[in-house]
């Protein structure tokens, strides 16, 4: 997989570099002080996975995951174990707290791959157009255009369409990455809606098809711009 690390702390990303390069499985193509630096590497290189520093100053490593729309998987690093609950509703794949301990490091390592080498094996190819997906034993495809809405419960999702429904195990964080992300969004930790499907919102409730999703604290002002709310 490979990684770079956010992280405002010279010492921090120096101890952090450490710990990458003893996983083969790593390959670590950056350590950044901000995530402005890191939006560059992630407009040049395909990341799979960002080690991301909550406390930074300018841009918090919280609000870097909220502007990004397309995301790899993050392992978020903090000193403050009090932002686990917020952290969490982005569905990342795990939360680390300082200092890092080693057999604490290798279990959000083995989550990160777990999850990497689902998303591989659940998503056979994908593109603006469809994606193929391994339902009970059988290649299927499935027209984006054709997915109202995708919930997630534990190890799978369930990709909703009008005349069908496919429960993948994957996590939802790896299908998101395989959407186009223009035509959808994340909702709630366990949603994700086609922004046209959308009919209507009604305070904390999206309405798709007569389908109720609820919207998460987190996500609602962002979803009242990507729906041009006038």
């Amino acid at each position: 997989m490979n990684c770079i690390i956010v992280d405002d702390h010279k010492m921090q990303r120096t101890a952090l570099k450490l710990l990458v390069t003893q996983f083969d499985s790593l390959k670590l193509v950056a350590e950044c002080e901000n995530p402005i630096q890191a939006i560059n590497i992630l407009e040049k290189n395909e990341i799979d996975l960002i080690f991301l520093d909550i406390e930074m100053p300018q841009m918090t490593g919280l609000e870097f995951l909220k502007s990004m729309e397309k995301r790899p998987l993050i392992i978020l690093i903090t000193a403050k174990p009090e932002y686990a609950v917020e952290a969490f509703e982005y569905n990342v794949v795990d939360y680390l707290v300082k200092p890092i301990k080693g057999d604490r490091f290798i279990k959000a390592i083995n989550r990160a791959r777990e999850f990497y080498e689902n998303s591989k094996s659940a998503i056979q190819s994908s593109n603006e157009e469809f994606i193929f997906v391994r339902h009970k034993g059988v290649l299927t495809k499935i027209e984006t255009e054709s997915i109202l809405y995708i919930t997630a419960l534990g190890d799978y999702v369930t990709i909703h369409t009008a005349d069908a429904k496919f429960t993948v195990h994957l996590s939802l964080l790896s299908l998101e990455s395989k959407l186009p992300s223009g035509k959808f969004f994340r909702i709630h930790r366990s949603h994700i809606v086609a922004i046209n499907k959308v009919d209507s919102v009604e305070g904390t409730t999206a309405f798709v098809k007569k389908n109720n999703i609820p919207i998460g604290d987190v996500y609602h002002s962002s979803l009242l711009k990507r729906l041009n709310l006038l």
